[in-house]
């Protein structure tokens, strides 16, 4: 999931200081395990925004709100209180926000939250990042566990020399990665398929952005008869 946080309001209200009145976006998936974009944290906006004498003319969580046609389609019932805002505030992630901004092509649209790293919630609202969407996944030759985000240095083949009781460098906090990786394989009883491969220099022309995707099956055309 993408995770988000909510920008600081004085600075949101800097950015949105020449617009009266609003419209507002949530999303009810990353966002909304973040906080950042569920029903809640709408109503919450929209006090402090009336609170600063601005008018909120509406606002709803989308399903998925980086889904363009899916979203456009779920504003179709507030046509109304669209057609009277000046200005429409994203609370999601920054996909989200460009969605809304192929949607609404006349109007401005502004970002709520930050949006920081491709995560999992360990527990309620808790964060850790663990992939770094790199392109080409070694999870396979790592027990699972990415040394590519879970190490501060990326390093493939560690751990480094900064390793100490098992701890990074870089913080005590930070367990090393590959420490964690070596008591996993370990675990499972694939040291010895540890030891034989030694992991290539990354390949980081999967990664080159911007990228593009098409999973959908091409349509055949009709043969005529």
């Amino acid at each position: 999931m993408i995770i988000t946080k909510k920008r600081d309001f004085q600075e949101l209200m800097e950015n949105i200081k020449n617009y009266r009145s609003f419209f507002l976006i949530g999303c009810s998936e990353c966002a909304s395990l973040c906080g950042t974009g569920n029903q809640e944290a709408i109503d919450a906006l929209t006090e402090a925004l009336k609170a600063e004498g601005k008018e909120v003319t509406g606002g709803f969580v989308a399903k998925t709100g980086c889904q363009v046609l899916g979203t456009k389609i779920e504003l179709k019932p507030f046509k109304d209180a669209l057609d009277k805002t000046e200005c429409i505030l994203i609370m999601s992630c920054g996909a989200g926000t460009q969605a809304a901004v192929e949607i609404f092509e006349d109007k401005p649209v502004y970002a709520t939250n930050d949006s920081l790293f491709l995560g999992n919630m360990t527990r309620f609202q808790m964060f850790d990042e663990r992939c770094s969407l790199c392109g080409k996944c070694i999870l396979d030759k790592t027990g699972g566990i990415c040394p590519v985000t879970a190490c501060p240095k990326g390093i493939l083949n560690g751990p480094c020399g900064g390793c100490k009781d098992g701890k990074c460098e870089v913080s005590p906090d930070i367990k090393c990665a590959w420490v964690r990786i070596y008591e996993r394989m370990k675990r499972l009883d694939r040291l010895q398929e540890l030891c034989d491969t030694a992991l290539e220099a990354k390949d980081w022309s999967a990664s080159i952005k911007p990228r593009t995707l098409v999973t959908r099956p091409e349509k055949k055309e009709e043969k005529k008869k």
